[in-house]
């Protein structure tokens, strides 16, 4: 036996006709199921009416996290990875390029900060090169005005990495 699978819209419109109790216990009942719908919920009600303060606190994490950053670089691929599935589960809930955009140039500022200068493990190079990349396609889809803001903040990452890191080539990511 297999069930239905129901669209969105078909969703949207059954919960246009449950009372606000019903609502209420769906909610809760999802929030038990998985540790990530419980979190979402939680940040749709207490932080989405603040992003700025809930980038800040995500900034700051972010930032213990790179402090705790093993040395070996193996352990610190790894721990990068760790670091970036946190920011990319909150990009997620916070549905905003431009809050992508600032995580996405912060991460980038964190690893040119924490992260083995003198490395040749191509991993740990690559995941640098992702999110550069990345951030430079973010601020591409940004409205013209926040572009400007940006990218003084994404070159001045580029800059700070070409000085830092030898093995970067800042000027194939320059905008």
């Amino acid at each position: 036996m297999t069930t239905a699978v129901y669209g969105l819209q078909d969703i949207k419109k059954e919960l246009q006709h449950l009372s606000g109790q019903q609502i209420t216990e769906l909610c809760l009942r999802l929030a038990r199921h998985k540790k990530e719908n419980k979190e979402l919920l939680a940040y749709l009600i207490f932080e989405a009416d603040n992003s700025p303060a809930f980038i800040e606190k995500v900034k700051a994490e972010a930032g213990f996290m790179f402090s705790q950053m093993p040395v070996r670089s193996y352990e610190a691929a790894k721990y990068l990875r760790k670091i970036l599935r946190l920011l990319g589960k909150y990009i997620k809930f916070m549905a905003s390029k431009e809050a992508e955009t600032e995580l996405l140039i912060n991460f980038c500022t964190g690893y040119i900060q924490y992260a083995d200068r003198r490395t040749s493990y191509k991993p740990l190079r690559t995941i640098l090169v992702r999110q550069v990349e990345k951030t430079r396609t973010a601020i591409g889809k940004l409205h013209e005005d926040l572009q400007y803001d940006f990218i003084t903040d994404y070159n001045a990452m580029l800059n700070d990495a070409g000085k830092n890191l030898s093995w970067f080539d800042k000027d194939s990511y320059l905008l």
